[in-house]
């Protein structure tokens, strides 16, 4: 395999070894996406259509293994990193040019228990994946106001939406997250297990690390509900 060129941290332009290169993508479960590959052009396209940004490679991660494996290589080699939920960010920072894209898109899924009124979410799971699930129950955690919006860069910015009058926002209802932070290292947060970082997540926005797994506390809604939205 031939050396791929990369953005390094501070900007400058660096490559790394073709045999480096294979031997982390052939260490994944998940797949890895350079610019000679077929699926590129579509995987590194976000939902701003006015973003237009080149990753030299894309890790499409299939769980936590994935990432920290991604997070490391990155570190280790000094790349620009970027990490993509659901790819509704407006600004466009779920991609960067030559850097690394960690693709949360495959990590989806949703566990709900209504019994303890609890949902396990994927870091890549959008709005909509979330509502089928728990609406299945009656349930519905406090999350935004479009089905295709990440549930990752929504919680961790706050959360606004329809709910937030009665429930709060989505951080509020936010129990507990699996992470994996910047030294590789895999470590689950909340009120009573590493409670600073679980304080910083809620709201405070990005680069404390990669959340793999939400878990949310649910409240009974609908599944018929009343909707007013008056224009002058």
């Amino acid at each position: 395999m031939t050396d791929l060129s990369i953005t390094t941290v501070s900007g400058s332009q660096a490559a790394i070894e073709g045999d480096i290169l294979k031997e982390f993508r052939d260490g994944l479960r998940g797949s890895s996406l350079i610019s000679t590959d077929a699926e590129y052009g579509e995987a590194r396209i976000i939902w701003n259509g006015s973003t237009d940004k080149h990753p030299a490679i894309i890790i499409k991660c299939s769980g936590a293994a994935d990432v920290m494996d991604a997070v490391n290589f990155a570190r280790e080699n000094d790349i620009l990193l970027a990490v993509r939920g659901g790819g509704h960010n407006v600004a466009g920072n779920s991609v960067c040019d030559g850097g690394l894209v960690i693709d949360l898109s495959n990590m989806n899924g949703v566990r709900v228990d209504p019994v303890s009124k609890r949902a396990h979410v994927g870091g890549g799971a959008l709005l909509g994946d979330v509502d089928r699930e728990t609406q299945a129950f009656g349930l519905a955690a406090p999350l935004g106001i479009v089905s295709l919006t990440g549930v990752a860069g929504l919680t961790l910015c706050g959360g606004l939406g329809y709910l937030r009058r009665k429930h709060g926002m989505a951080c509020d209802a936010l129990v507990s997250i699996d992470i994996v932070t910047a030294d590789g290292k895999f470590l689950s947060a909340s009120e009573t297990e590493n409670p600073d970082l679980f304080w910083a997540v809620r709201g405070g926005g990005g680069n404390f690390g990669v959340v793999t797994t939400f878990e949310f506390e649910l409240y009974p809604v609908g599944p018929m509900v009343t909707l007013c939205a008056p224009f002058y």
